[in-house]
């Protein structure tokens, strides 16, 4: 991967020759985001309503909103307590790339095309235990709050993060 990537590079839309550089990007951060086979990553693609990368293919971030039939106990937990908003469910950047800006240049695009479609929060949930301090600063620098948490059943402890919108 390039490690001569501009600060505040635009993230741009996945084309099908990044596919498999995000899969390996996303699996070698499983810890923070959870494995994915290549099936389960194609079809988590399909169903978002924001998906970006940078560089090449050396950022992600993939957004689900409330019309995602997503079987996942973090989306469950928090579609019953917000009836319109955008869900983040994995964001990383590959380490070389870390203080770039990166993960800042894909959440500005997401909060514009949420604000822009008439989502009123963002939300997500953030690793406690194992912990992922780097996930929690960017997210409270970023305005969220936490307005939950929970133990799921493969052993993690999440909190459960929200972000206003004004929809414009």
């Amino acid at each position: 991967m390039s490690t001569g990537l501009a600060s505040g590079e635009a993230p741009r839309a996945i084309t099908d020759a990044d596919i498999a550089a995000l899969l390996a990007l996303n699996n070698a951060h499983a810890t923070e985001l959870s494995w994915q086979s290549p099936e389960a990553f194609s079809r988590l693609l399909a169903q978002a309503c924001f998906a970006r990368t940078a560089g090449e293919a050396e950022a992600l971030l993939i957004a689900l909103d409330q019309t995602a039939d997503y079987d996942n106990p973090n989306f469950a937990w928090l579609a019953a307590r917000y009836p319109r908003f955008v869900y983040i469910d994995r964001i990383v950047v590959a380490e070389a790339l870390h203080g770039r800006g990166l993960a800042r240049g894909l959440y500005a695009a997401l909060i514009r095309f949420a604000a822009a479609h008439g989502h009123t929060h963002l939300v997500c949930e953030i690793n406690l235990d194992p912990p992922n301090p780097a996930s929690l600063a960017l997210h409270v620098a970023l305005g969220f709050s936490a307005v939950g948490q929970a133990t799921l059943d493969n052993g993690k402890t999440v909190a459960y993060f929200h972000r206003p919108l004004s929809p414009g």
